[in-house]
């Protein structure tokens, strides 16, 4: 899991030893890993077998602490371990695969001054009415990644209501027509970085998109489907967007699907 100090040197890894610091400062930003994974090969490596490549200290201390066995193992007590080592301090979070709806519950009551959330594909596809009904809460939110675009008319309709400071989407797995593009626009006025790669986008909301969000600056529209890459009438609209990438996307019916999330990072 990365965890980084975000006073003084900010994003910088904190050493090994720092780790073990309570201080809620060290815990400002907590991005985690795909736990059930990194869980268990964490107990191969602890068994005997050559996984060097793999080191989770906050895993190893959690286990340590807990005294907890590989058939006892809960995703949520450790969300809510390092959660709280936070003190409600975590200004951005990203929740792992497994996460739940009792996890996503849980961070939106502690940590109160979230700008940057990553949320994974199958908790917006399973619960995103919670997810809706948490945005009220995450009145500073500034950034959002999300894993899917299902019911992404609703989750932005909530953001403009309760985030008045919010400036960057980042979508995975995305299908974007008419009405996702005219929700982008409509209410996210603000918007300037939105990352939309290896996503299904119709011609005619991508026209919506460039035409209509006035404040872009960056525009990844890469290995998408649904438009071509050299389409020249397309390609003169973007000249207010400092940074739009369209490369490999074209208008196929099919292309193989790259369906990895990969969790954001602030400002990419």
């Amino acid at each position: 899991m990365e965890i980084s100090k975000t006073s003084g040197n900010r994003d910088r890894p904190v050493g090994k030893a720092s780790l073990a610091s309570l201080n809620p400062s060290c815990w400002e930003r907590l991005i985690f890993p795909d736990i059930k994974i990194s869980y268990s090969i964490l107990f191969l490596s602890n068994g005997g077998k050559t996984l060097q490549w793999f080191h989770d200290p906050k895993l190893e201390r959690f286990i340590h602490q807990y005294q907890i066995d590989e058939s006892h193992f809960s995703t949520t007590a450790f969300i809510k371990f390092v959660v709280n080592c936070s003190n409600g301090h975590a200004t951005a979070l990203s929740l792992p695969p497994c996460a739940s709806e009792t996890d996503l519950k849980y961070v939106s009551d502690v940590c109160g001054d979230l700008k940057a959330v990553g949320l994974p594909g199958d908790l917006v596809n399973d619960k995103s009415g919670v997810i809706t009904e948490l945005i009220g809460k995450w009145k500073r939110l500034e950034w959002l990644m999300l894993g899917s675009s299902y019911d992404l008319v609703k989750i932005l309709s909530q953001i403009s209501i309760h985030c008045k400071d919010f400036w960057g989407l980042r979508v995975s797995n995305a299908d974007i027509f008419n009405d996702e593009a005219i929700a982008i626009v409509n209410f996210l006025p603000k918007i300037k970085p939105l990352i939309l790669r290896k996503a299904e986008i119709d011609r005619d909301a991508l026209m919506k998109l460039l035409q209509g969000c006035t404040e872009l600056r960056v525009l990844d529209v890469s290995d998408c489907i649904g438009f071509s890459e050299d389409d020249g009438e397309l390609l003169k609209l973007p000249s207010h967007i400092t940074n739009f990438s369209c490369k490999g996307s074209n208008d196929d019916d099919f292309y193989e699907e790259d369906r990895n999330i990969s969790y954001f990072r602030i400002g990419s």
